[in-house]
């Protein structure tokens, strides 16, 4: 069974960053595609970013330039460095690991107010 947990969610004025991290409790990490999926009140899921176990990333178009995914193998973490913070970047991320099927953590909640 793989669990995933996220933290680092928060409020951040715009402009501001915030950093989450998903940690992993499986074996064979390594092999595991992972990402990050955010979801807005009333809005679908949608991916954020990817990153595949020989470390190619994917973003969304809505984040090029201010995300960053990144992952640390021997820690079992997956990271989503977010800057350049917009209100529009409010909602539920979502950690994902995928190798023969998708699993999900809890979500952790971002918020971009002033």
């Amino acid at each position: 069974q793989v669990q995933l947990v996220e933290s680092g969610g928060g409020l951040v004025q715009p402009g501001g960053s915030l950093r989450l991290s998903c940690a992993a409790s499986v074996s064979g990490f390594s092999s595991y595609a992972m990402g990050w999926h955010r979801q807005a009140p009333g809005k679908q899921r949608k991916l954020v970013a990817s990153i595949s176990s020989t470390g190619i990333t994917t973003y969304a178009d809505a984040v090029k330039g201010r995300f960053t995914i990144s992952r640390d193998n021997a820690k079992k973490t997956v990271y989503l460095q977010m800057n350049s913070l917009k209100p529009e970047d409010t909602a539920v991320y979502y950690c994902s690991a995928a190798r023969m099927r998708t699993y999900w953590g809890q979500g952790t909640q971002v918020t971009v107010s002033s």
